[in-house]
């Protein structure tokens, strides 16, 4: 995940030592990363995944019996626990509406089945007592900040990482402003195949980070590799999909879980 022009490089020497590491301990590791398509369900599903980076929302819908949890990557973000995250809710600089008054607006979202593009911002304005409407389904986080900053959508959840990324890259970020912010949920973790060793898999990242330049770990906003146990993951609600979002005036919403993580 994160791999934009920017970090290519930085994830290219990050996995060269992730799969050093690995090699050291006596395990196989291809000689390059995956990218595109093939990086994502094709990868997460394999039964050789030697290891892979997914979201919080795929991992507790459809591969927490079919894959191994491995780590969470720790990335310094404000105001949450140590490997958590949360969504960035962007709005037009131009548009002073307060959350609450964004109830009916155009939604621009990645997917539907994303931790911080639609489940974070839709357990969020459950809280309120409403449900952002599916206006416009973009396919990543960058286009979904473009549609607003463009005016063909009036807000969009965007995760922390990618929106520190937008602003630190992108110059359409003078064009948009933070709106709110979700409460902390666990980070995108590090799988791999259903019965790897995690333990060694670990030590691997573990020793990857500590061997990357202060460069490369700048450009990744990696500070540390953690552990976030499965339960944690697994206790973040499920909310309405957008087709049933879309099909329903009063979808059911979700029941906060009570630490509010």
């Amino acid at each position: 995940m994160y791999d934009r022009a920017e970090t290519a490089g930085p994830n290219d020497r990050f996995w060269a030592q992730i799969a050093k590491a690995l090699r050291a301990q006596g395990l196989k590791a291809p000689e390059v990363l995956t990218r595109g398509p093939a990086a994502y369900w094709p990868a997460w599903e394999a039964p050789s995944l030697v290891l892979s980076q997914t979201c919080g929302f795929p991992f507790r819908a459809r591969l927490r019996d079919r894959v191994a949890l491995v780590a969470t990557p720790d990335y310094g973000i404000e105001d949450c626990p140590v490997g958590y995250y949360a969504s960035v809710f962007v709005a037009r600089a131009d548009d002073a509406r307060t959350l609450p008054e964004f109830r009916t607006a155009r939604f621009a979202f990645n997917e539907g089945l994303s931790q911080s593009g639609w489940a974070a911002p839709q357990n969020h304005a459950a809280t309120m007592g409403f449900q952002f409407p599916p206006s416009l389904e973009t396919g990543a986080h960058l286009l979904s900040a473009l549609a607003v900053a463009e005016g063909r959508a009036d807000l969009a959840a965007i995760d922390a990482l990618t929106w520190r990324m937008i602003q630190r890259w992108e110059p359409m970020a003078a064009n948009l402003r933070e709106v709110a912010r979700t409460a902390p949920t666990p980070g995108l973790p590090f799988i791999a195949a259903k019965g790897a060793d995690t333990e060694a898999v670990f030590q691997a990242l573990v020793t990857a980070v500590d061997r990357l330049s202060p460069e490369d770990r700048d450009a990744l906003s990696l500070r540390g590799i953690v552990r976030i146990a499965a339960e944690r993951y697994l206790a973040v609600p499920i909310p309405p999909s957008p087709e049933q979002i879309a099909r329903s005036d009063k979808p059911n919403y979700p029941k906060p879980p009570a630490n509010g993580l």
